[in-house]
């Protein structure tokens, strides 16, 4: 069994030079005006949830070079919260890989449900 998991894109964050996660690939569906409005609502209220229901790290509220992963095991409802996300991301032909690891970089935050992982030119360190 694996412990962390993350869904990320095939383009890189301008930021950490690595594949850009979920939240970043809707975000980017909004900004190029691909979602319906009633999409981007949808999108914006799971944003919204975790928003609410989970820590944002430091180092993500800094704009840091870091990237991050869902615990498994205790973060799996909010995978499957994002589970309409993924489906956007099905629609609009955005390519992702949905990525299980024991094996990361430095952890720099850490909760009950996510790490944080510093990386630097496009590789955790």
């Amino acid at each position: 069994m694996c412990k962390y998991m993350r869904i990320q894109g095939r383009e890189d964050s301008y930021i950490t030079k690595y594949p850009k996660g979920i939240f970043s690939l809707c975000w980017n569906l909004i900004r190029d005006k691909v979602m319906t409005e009633e999409e981007e609502q949808l999108f914006i209220s799971i944003d919204n949830w975790f928003k609410e229901e989970l820590p944002e790290p430091e180092p993500c509220k800094n704009h840091e070079a870091v990237i991050t992963f869902f615990k498994c095991g205790t973060a799996d409802h909010m995978v499957d919260k994002l589970k309409p996300a993924i489906t956007l991301l099905d629609q609009y032909n955005k390519p992702y890989d949905v990525v299980y690891t024991n094996f990361v970089g430095t952890i720099v935050y850490e909760d009950d449900w996510q790490i944080a992982v510093k990386v630097e030119n496009g590789k955790m360190v």
